[in-house]
């Protein structure tokens, strides 16, 4: 019976996973994923078939399966759970960061996610009740309840000695938080400024008091925002009122960054950041159909136009070459302009009052990069069918669509965030529709004015 080296299972644990299963050395890998750590044993379940995940899942030591599966996407996360009751889930969680139980619960069906709940001690779930009661994609659903907090007439020395009577303390705890007695946030209390201040210092003489607070309900992508700007390790949040609910920490902040590239890169096909990429054939397929039928609805508007100038085409057999030119040129265009400006909002760089120096920005570019690429295509076309006039009406055609299309693609999605569509997975669909539509109706429309 082949075993698997340890060499084997660094350089490819897939591999290495799936050829222990076939030879049955299970107890040799089982020793192998002790090594890893629990994201690097997460990791190895998501690239993994689904054959061999059940087998890779029985293989994970019992006390780490809570801490790998806080790691997973949320499709894999579903699947292992609705295997669970409610009692199961709950110890499976037990000893998760309160955010991240949170994160969990939220993607459970409700009765399960009531069930797991009532099985919880009643501090953990008043904890977590807490956090649930809020939008997963606010500052609230970020945030974490595992605080300090300290008074301003404490000194560092009596801060020393609370801060030793924890058997350990929140991890990314790099401040204190100072409030009064009515919890109200009023700053921050460096460690570092505990650690080398003298003991008999208040923290009033020590504390920064020109810290803002986050306000609870503020959207996470905002303030992704505001730690990167800031260089934050944790930040505290508050309610409307000034009161100190908990804090939110980097590690947060940096799913939300995660999550924001992978929406944005994965909405532009119509896919689920969180899609799994070993999903069975049928939920894949399934979840693909309805974007898929989006783009035929695209498609035949375009084919429609196309009909309509159908007499045209026959009289002229050249144009039915030409055209795709045209509406893949103004689609370039449009999906260079589109992709900055979805990436602007959501780095919160547009606002009203620099979108029309945006807009005239990409006019010119379109209209510089239009006049160029125009003069091109009709040299070519005056080179194959020796047609002055074509030529003339492809260079004519082409710049109108690359000045719509850089019209649509900055405006398209501002609209769609105005109207609480999200850009990304909307923008796309649209400006195709756009410059494709415009690209054969003027293309067309143009020659037969100038044909027929």
């Amino acid at each position: 019976m082949a075993q698997v080296t340890e060499a084997q299972f660094q350089k490819d644990p897939v591999l290495a996973l799936s050829q222990a299963i076939d030879s049955g050395s299970l107890y040799q890998v089982r020793q192998m994923i002790k090594t890893l750590p629990t994201a690097g044993i997460a990791h190895l379940l998501e690239s993994s078939p689904p054959k061999a995940r059940s087998v890779l899942w029985q293989l994970i030591d019992k006390d780490a399966e809570g801490e790998v599966i806080q790691y997973l996407n949320e499709d894999l996360q579903n699947d292992i759970l609705s295997e669970l009751n409610a009692e199961q889930v709950a110890e499976l969680t037990e000893g998760l960061e309160t955010d991240d139980l949170a994160d969990i619960l939220q993607q459970l069906p409700q009765q399960l996610s009531s069930q797991v709940l009532q099985a919880m001690d009643q501090q953990d779930r008043h904890r977590v009740e807490r956090i649930l009661s809020y939008d997963e994609d606010t500052a609230g659903g970020l945030m974490n309840t595992d605080t300090i907090t300290v008074r301003r007439n404490h000194t560092v020395e009596l801060v020393l000695r609370y801060l030793r009577r924890h058997e350990r303390i929140p991890e990314m705890t790099d401040n204190l938080l100072v409030v009064n007695r009515d919890d109200e946030f009023l700053g921050i209390l460096p460690l570092r400024e505990v650690l080398v201040s003298d003991p008999n210092t208040s923290v009033r003489e020590v504390m920064r008091e020109d810290i803002e607070a986050i306000p609870v309900g503020m959207e996470a992508t905002h303030v992704a925002q505001l730690f990167e700007q800031h260089d934050w390790v944790s930040a505290p949040v508050v309610d409307g009122e000034g009161k100190l609910l908990g804090r939110i920490t980097i590690d947060d902040v940096v799913d939300v960054i995660r999550d924001s590239t992978e929406h944005s890169l994965m909405s532009m096909a119509g896919l689920d950041e969180e899609d799994d990429t070993f999903a069975p054939v049928v939920k894949t397929a399934r979840r693909r159909a309805l974007w898929l039928g989006v783009n035929l609805m695209t498609a035949v508007f375009a084919s429609i136009v196309i009909y309509l100038f159908q007499d045209t085409i026959d009289q002229v057999v050249y144009l039915a070459v030409l055209m795709p030119i045209v509406a893949n040129m103004g689609g370039v265009a449009g999906t260079q302009t589109l992709t900055l400006v979805i990436r602007s909002l959501a780095l919160g760089h547009i606002s009203p009052s620099n979108s029309r120096w945006l807009l005239i920005r990409e006019l010119g570019v379109a209209g510089l990069n239009g006049t160029l690429w125009a003069l091109v295509v009709a040299m070519i076309t005056l080179f194959w069918y020796g047609d002055l006039r074509l030529s003339l009406i492809i260079a004519a055609a082409m710049l109108i669509n690359l000045v719509i299309a850089a019209l649509a693609g900055a405006y398209l999605p501002l609209f769609l965030k105005r109207i609480n569509i999200d850009p990304a997975l909307a923008g796309t669909v649209a400006l195709t529709t756009v410059t494709d539509s415009i690209g054969f109706f003027t293309f067309l429309g143009l020659a037969q004015v100038f044909y027929l």
